[in-house]
């Protein structure tokens, strides 16, 4: 035990000194350029060049080459051009990273890049989703709501992380699902929020601490200073109520950031699947900074991967692909819910 507590003791260190450290030069980047749209264009350019954490992976799958990004946009920027085109241009040069956790937060908008989720069909029929919860549902809190399906199978639709689900309303879930023979978790349409909430509930799914992902972080100013990777697990709720029978997660492009952090977690758990298309992503953790201007951007600092270290930037495969298909939609029916409906009872019949 004091063991444990040692080794967490230093882990946080480390994270709170990466912190730190990271803290102190980006304020160095900020202060070190005038605020001009020259200066507010190498600040950007400088605070991604030592920060963001995702230059090789980004050069692998879309041939981004953050230098060649710098010398392009350089010729756009001019010391007359208003606040709005400045905006534009920074916006556009921080799009070609094709990350969803890259904004610049500015007087009038915010830049950003939602490709990630726009270039592929959604998977999800709100309407349809409605007609399978019907009129009954319990509401657990703000975009959480269940019900139990005519087949006896739980149904529960989490639509964001971005709020608290407390502990004393995932136990009201789990008790009124225990006369269920097997779960149904749709996330469709998730993306993302509070990552200490999305793994609060994969806690309820486990009995035992399960590896499922690593993460580094940033130790320095070179574009793959990083530290060496450390595991992530999935560890069982203590003293709460825990679920011991099948689930399926449901998903799509649209489930990003802890969404796709959640969606990993619960991959790695015995007696879960995941249906539908591949998530959408954001497998970096978010970190801060501001342009000499006031302008805010954020980015991705820290990458996040699987138990077979593979990243997960771009989004993690289901178990089962299934797509909403035109036919189903047409007669009001759910593609993704009916696969695992019958994944469940397939389950229960054939344990």
């Amino acid at each position: 035990m004091r063991k444990t507590i040692i080794k967490n003791m230093i882990a946080v260190a480390v994270l709170l000194c990466f912190s730190f450290c990271s803290c102190q030069q980006l304020e160095a980047i900020k202060d070190c350029y005038p605020n001009t749209p020259q200066g507010n264009f190498e600040a950007l350019w400088n605070i991604m060049d030592t920060h963001y954490c995702f230059f090789e992976l980004k050069q692998r799958d879309y041939g981004v080459d953050w230098d060649e990004v710098h010398d392009r946009y350089k010729t756009l920027i001019d010391d007359k051009m208003s606040d709005l085109s400045l905006f534009e241009v920074l916006s556009n040069m921080l799009g070609e990273l094709k990350d969803g956790h890259v904004n610049l937060y500015g007087k009038y908008d915010v830049g950003r890049n939602w490709t990630w989720k726009t270039d592929y069909p959604s998977n999800l029929s709100p309407e349809i989703r409605e007609r399978y919860l019907g009129d009954d549902y319990n509401i657990a809190a703000s975009g959480c709501f269940y019900t139990i399906l005519s087949d006896n199978i739980g149904y529960l639709v989490i639509e964001s992380f971005s709020g608290s689900i407390p502990d004393s309303k995932l136990d009201a879930i789990l008790n009124w699902f225990s006369i269920c023979n097997g779960m149904i978790i749709d996330i469709r349409g998730n993306g993302g929020g509070i990552l200490t909430e999305a793994e609060k509930v994969a806690s309820r799914f486990t009995e035992e601490k399960i590896l499922c992902g690593y993460v580094k972080y940033k130790k320095g100013p070179g574009r793959n200073d990083f530290s060496k990777p450390e595991p992530v697990f999935v560890k069982p709720a203590k003293d709460r109520l825990r679920w011991q029978k099948p689930v399926a997660v449901l998903v799509n492009r649209e489930c990003f950031s802890s969404a796709n952090d959640f969606a990993v977690k619960m991959k790695a758990l015995p007696g879960t699947a995941l249906f539908g298309d591949r998530t959408g992503g954001g497998g970096g953790l978010p970190f801060s900074s501001e342009l000499p201007n006031g302008w805010s951007v954020r980015f991705s600092s820290a990458p996040m991967f699987d138990a077979d270290m593979n990243d997960i930037e771009g989004g993690i495969d289901p178990d089962y692909s299934v797509s909403l298909s035109e036919n189903d939609r047409a007669k009001g029916i759910d593609s993704l819910i009916e696969t695992a409906r019958k994944w469940i009872n397939d389950m229960i019949l054939n344990p």
